[in-house]
């Protein structure tokens, strides 16, 4: 056989995470973002979490996403770190849920509405 190179195909994450088997989904919708946190199933049907957040352009309508890979070896480590900032800011600055309400017009922060007769 002659010395020929071996191609290897390039493969995004994105790709890597299509061909796994959804096992659980949770959709959280918040404003102008809406947030997926996902168990997925490796072949060895080992579960992993993605994150994904996922924001809608007003440009183009086009959706931008970004996403996390979280593998239950870090799970720990990785909830520490998010409860130990989340009780900072807590501690630092006033937080205060938003409640969106959907209209024709998208989005909008429920408390700036004025629903009163």
């Amino acid at each position: 056989m002659p010395n020929q190179k071996l191609k290897l195909k390039d493969v995004e994450m994105g790709d890597f995470d299509k061909e796994r088997e959804e096992v659980f989904s949770k959709k959280i919708r918040a404003g102008k973002r809406t947030y997926f946190f996902d168990v997925k199933a490796t072949r060895s049907n080992d579960y992993y979490v993605t994150i994904t957040e996922s924001k809608k352009r007003v440009e183009d309508g086009s959706f931008i996403k970004h996403k996390i890979f979280l593998y239950k070896e870090d799970f720990e480590k990785f909830s520490e770190g998010l409860s130990e900032t989340v009780e900072y800011i807590k501690a630092h600055q006033e937080v205060v849920e938003k409640r969106y309400e959907y209209s024709e017009n998208g989005y909008s922060d429920s408390k700036d509405e004025d629903f009163s007769y």
